[in-house]
């Protein structure tokens, strides 16, 4: 029996939800996005959305307070199809170097490292921090990208970035002075460093793919 689709946007204080759940809208019309810390609302959504900008020190501890932190681990064990933007990917991986060190929700393996304060790019010329702006993704391949061209620029505010060491759960990568990674990927969980609803046509399709995904790393 199909469901209606709907997508909680869980909300913990901690992101610019205004501006995602309008393009979850308008990619697709008719989708009852929800801007919710509920978590029978979260529970319930045919699909989930953690975003998160700001200190990882800030997040985490708004995510327990609210006890969002069992309701995402339920949600990526139930096979909902998740998407993580932003703050939101460095919040599932295991911990962060920022702020003094912070434990993540070790949902999926990997490390938070600080670009550091002297990031070269490949003419030596110094970089700033954070990296702010545009920048090619690399994709391996993954239902999320779908129409989406190898390479498409998408938009990045970060000053610290996830390092993976499992290369087969890396779906796209970057590099800002050293590569990093751009996308992260297991089952039903989908994870971006980058801000779709900032990166126009590429990440709108993005966002569309998430809209149509059925949490498969092999769908059409």
């Amino acid at each position: 029996m199909m469901r209606h689709n709907s997508v909680a946007v869980i909300d913990y204080g901690m992101g610019n939800l205004h501006s995602v759940a309008k393009a979850l809208e308008h990619v697709q019309p008719g989708v009852e996005v929800r801007v919710t810390s509920d978590s029978e609302q979260i529970r319930s959504a045919t699909r989930v959305l953690l975003p998160g900008v700001g200190a990882i020190r800030d997040c985490m501890a708004e995510i327990r307070r609210l006890q969002l932190d069992r309701v995402v681990a339920e949600v990526v064990a139930s096979g909902q199809p998740m998407l993580g933007v932003c703050v939101g990917l460095q919040a599932l991986v295991d911990h962060s170097e920022e702020n003094g060190g912070v434990d993540c929700l070790g949902l999926l393996p990997g490390r938070v490292r600080f670009f550091g304060d002297k990031l070269r790019g490949a003419d030596q010329q110094r970089l700033k921090v954070p990296h702010m702006g545009w920048n090619e993704v690399h994709q391996n391949p993954h239902p999320m990208w779908r129409g989406i061209p190898q390479d498409s620029r998408f938009y990045f505010v970060h000053s610290y970035y996830v390092q993976e060491d499992d290369p087969g759960l890396v779906a796209g990568s970057c590099t800002y002075g050293v590569e990093f990674t751009a996308a992260l990927a297991r089952g039903n969980v989908f994870a971006v460093q980058f801000h779709p609803e900032k990166s126009h046509t590429a990440g709108l399709q993005l966002l569309q793919n998430f809209l149509n995904w059925d949490g498969s790393s092999t769908s059409a």
